[in-house]
């Protein structure tokens, strides 16, 4: 069929319009997902120069402790200096269910490699300004703590190369093994040569319909690369964000340059919003151990068994129940 010169030259415009269209609006940011996915600055919870939200004022956003120094161009939680620790912490908790956060960091320092330490972590916990022995923040927290390891405690493991990105999830009962690097207990990760570059490095956390996923931009390519993706995350809203960090024998400057946080506004089937629990608890339906094998995390309540089941909660029935 031959249509008329016009008309062919309106089809190929409309059409060349059209993928116009589609490519401008995936490669906006607007929209960097799904169709039905938003994201939207949410400034109360974000850092940025010239830092203006942070400070020991009531009407701040944030406030610091330790070792933190306010400095025109970043944040720098711990200088290149022994036994500093250092903390910048939201005071707004946080109700948002699903969200991205975003956050630009410089690690420098005049020691050699493997001759520095000891890291940076972001926070999204139900405690908030404690000092202590995780990265400058207490052990025992209850909540998700995405670590930048710059030193390598247990040299008896080689598996790894540091720095390395881990992340893990908290019930306030659980410690974080700073001798072992968290190994224990983290969710996975992955290796990260972010120290003493001269590009800009950048990390990405999201927490997405119960999925955890963390991403590195980090090659100077502006392009994020996987580095973990736990689905079956379960994070209570109502918890704190914060970024803190350590020095111990060995040190670095560690540099919070901004920290971004994203509301995602993610449309959910009926089926979904109905499976969609309160959560009052951390936890995580599985994680990947050292060797690599998946651990499967089984949370029992008694009262469950005993009063929807109306049976006793005895040791027997629950084996039945369980691996039956």
């Amino acid at each position: 069929m031959n249509l008329p010169y016009s008309l062919a030259n309106k089809i190929r415009l409309s059409t060349l319009l059209v993928l116009i269209l589609a490519f401008t609006s995936s490669s906006s940011g607007e929209n960097t997902y799904e169709d039905t996915t938003y994201e939207f600055l949410k400034r109360e919870y974000s850092l940025s120069k010239p830092y203006q939200g942070l400070g020991s004022s009531s009407s701040s956003h944030w406030e610091f402790m330790g070792n933190t120094m306010i400095m025109p161009e970043n944040i720098r939680l711990t200088p290149d200096s022994q036994s500093r620790q250092g903390a910048v912490w939201s005071r707004i908790p946080c109700y948002l269910r699903d969200w991205e956060l975003r956050l630009q960091f410089k690690i420098h320092g005049e020691g050699k490699k493997n001759l520095n330490g000891d890291g940076l972590a972001i926070w999204l916990t139900k405690e908030r300004m404690q000092i202590g022995q995780v990265f400058g923040n207490t052990n025992f927290f209850t909540g998700l703590g995405v670590f930048i390891d710059t030193y390598p405690n247990d040299d008896k493991q080689h598996e790894r190369t540091f720095p390395f990105i881990s992340a893990m999830v908290g019930n306030g009962s659980v410690a974080y093994d700073h001798d072992r690097d968290g190994r224990s207990t983290d969710l996975g990760g992955c290796a990260a040569h972010v120290r003493n570059v001269e590009y800009d490095t950048f990390l990405l956390i999201r927490y997405m319909k119960n999925t955890l996923t963390v991403m590195t931009d980090i090659e100077g390519k502006q392009e994020w690369k996987d580095c973990l993706d736990i689905p079956g995350v379960r994070l209570p809203q109502g918890y704190y964000f914060g970024a803190s960090s350590a020095t111990g024998d060995l040190s670095d400057n560690h540099d919070l340059i901004s920290f971004k946080l994203y509301e995602l506004t993610v449309e959910r089937s009926p089926e979904e919003e109905e499976e969609q629990q309160e959560i009052t608890l951390p936890s995580v339906d599985y994680r990947v151990d050292p060797n690599g094998n998946t651990v499967v995390t089984i949370t029992l309540h008694l009262f469950f068994f005993h009063n929807i089941l109306q049976i006793s909660p005895n040791v027997c029935i629950l084996q039945h129940l369980l691996f039956s």
